[in-house]
């Protein structure tokens, strides 16, 4: 079918014809488009509302000193297959890349040291190992062989519903801090999970569930005994399925992988394939309210038009979700503003990668009083990916330095600014300076840049309860990081459960499209 431009090329990308719609999709992030494919796919007709003028959400380009880079996710984790398989059905395969082998280093109070390399979100394999006590010294890893010593369900009991109940099979998980604090210790959170979880994840460990960030690992711990066994069981089957969909060029066991030339190839290659589908993607359509209407769902968009359809998935941000659901209920928590500072340098002496591929911040660093380091988290970006440092050229080094640890802090990294994510070109440099152990002036920048995510990663929310919330009704489903946890390998999994289980409801409901008068029957799911 050839596609038809119905809106200004400004606002919409090139859209499928007229004719009744199955799927409507609020929002055009990867989770969004990921499951609008798979609807399409299946033969349903999906239209994907975007509110932004591009779509992709947090995977996004933007080009800094001539260089195309990512502004948002630039790696995905590959302890499952989820988005190594979908890069391979998108003709991406061979364009997965591992990162260099140089590994991340970790920022304590006064020093720097290499980021242990056998662990998952910062939890060690082995306390006793060389990097590790370098990290958390002796006393600290005393403390954590207690780990052995201690019960299973040490650290592993479910906390209690917010209903006032008490914690069930499917009652929220422990937090990731109760987790390694009462099986490993403070110095193994402070110091090597939190930097990671804050760093890779912009959440605090003290409120974000294990499940979140390191899925299937409490179980683990049930059937292993331990912490450091579990950690052990997760990574080795995290190398088993490395190699299935990743990529000639990942090496098996690697923890993540990136794309050749950007993650923002995802998206593109992502909204071609709906278009080749016939599925449509409209830009700057912000939906304004959805209701339950005969025959299904009523989208309103800002400007008074409306999209009608039998099923309607929520693909949005948590608070945006809430909003639409229910305009009149409290507001869900926006969850931590991120602030993404680019710098483009001319720094030959940055070629020998001295902190290897970035480093994260702990607690200890952001608080010193000499020297404290505002931001986050520091990824350099062409000591990482080589594809990037041949196209940087020699001498020409990107670095990319996160702020905003969601707590308030002073660590946060934002000041006065924190609202909005303000955080000064200056101070990225500064930061870089004593993260990397190399001075760096203004006159060795040759670009910069600065985005502000806000709201893109749960902060604080009970997923599983708003997940229950937004699919209480037949027809209204919901995916993207609030409901799925965070990264990209749990929003893409997601995602595409999230189709099957349209497409079987679908198939159980009988209505595989909506009549002339769009007059089916639709009622509360029991």
């Amino acid at each position: 079918m050839a596609p038809a431009v119905t809106g200004p090329a400004s606002t919409r990308l090139a859209l499928a014809g007229g004719g009744p719609v199955d799927v409507v999709v609020v929002g055009g992030g990867v989770a969004g488009l990921v499951c609008a494919r798979d609807l399409a796919t299946a033969g349903r007709r999906v239209v994907v509302l975007e509110a932004s003028d591009r779509p992709g959400g947090c995977v996004a380009p933007h080009t800094v000193a001539g260089l195309v880079l990512d502004a948002g996710a630039e790696s995905f984790a590959t302890r499952s297959p989820a988005v190594g398989d979908l890069l391979g059905e998108l003709g991406l395969d061979d364009a997965v890349v591992a990162p260099e082998g140089a590994g991340a280093w970790v920022r304590l109070a006064r020093r720097s040291v290499p980021l242990p390399r056998t662990g998952v979100v910062g939890i060690p394999a082995d306390p006793w190992s060389p990097e590790v006590r370098a990290a958390i010294g002796i006393p600290g890893a005393l403390r954590a062989s207690l780990d052995r010593l201690l019960p299973a369900r040490v650290g592993t009991r479910a906390r209690a519903r917010r209903d006032g109940g008490h914690g069930s099979d499917d009652a929220p998980g422990p937090t990731l801090a109760t987790l390694v604090r009462a099986r490993a210790g403070r110095r193994v959170l402070n110091r090597l999970v939190a930097p990671v979880v804050g760093g890779v994840h912009s959440v605090d460990p003290g409120v974000v569930g294990v499940e979140v960030v390191a899925p299937g690992l409490v179980a683990a711990v049930r059937s292993t005994g331990s912490l450091s066994g579990a950690v052990r069981s997760l990574r080795s089957s995290a190398g088993s399925r490395s190699g299935r969909r990743a990529g000639p060029q990942v090496r098996p066991g690697a923890a993540v992988a990136g794309v050749d030339g950007g993650m923002h190839r995802l998206v593109t290659a992502l909204v071609d394939d709906l278009r080749r589908l016939g599925a449509s993607v409209r830009l700057g359509q912000r939906a304004s309210g959805v209701e339950q209407v005969a025959g299904g769902w009523r989208v309103r968009l800002d400007g008074g038009s409306t999209e009608r359809a039998p099923d309607v998935v929520l693909a949005v941000p948590g608070p945006v979700a809430r909003r639409l659901l229910d305009p009149g209920a409290a507001a869900l928590p926006a969850g931590p503003v991120v602030a993404l500072v680019t710098l483009v340098l001319d720094a030959p002496e940055l070629d020998v990668a001295p902190r290897g591929t970035g480093v994260l911040v702990s607690r200890e660093a952001a608080e010193a009083a000499r020297a404290p380091v505002r931001a986050k988290a520091l990824t350099h970006a062409t000591a990482k990916w080589a594809w990037l440092a041949r196209e940087a050229g020699p001498g020409r080094n990107v670095l990319r330095l996160s702020y905003g640890r969601g707590d308030g802090s002073v660590g946060d990294g934002l000041g006065d600014g924190g609202a909005t994510g303000d955080v000064s070109v200056e101070q990225a440099l500064a930061d870089a300076s004593v993260l990397l152990g190399v001075p760096l002036g203004a006159d060795r920048l040759v670009g910069s840049a600065r985005v502000v995510w806000s709201g893109v990663v749960p902060g604080g929310v009970d997923r599983h309860a708003s997940r229950a919330l937004a699919e209480s009704v037949t027809g209204r489903w919901a995916c993207g990081a609030w409901v799925a946890g965070q990264g990209l390998a749990s929003v893409v999994a997601d995602a595409r459960d999230l189709a099957s289980r349209v497409l079987d409801d679908v198939a159980r409901r009988g209505a595989a499209r909506p009549d002339e008068d769009g007059l089916s029957a639709f009622s509360d799911r029991p």
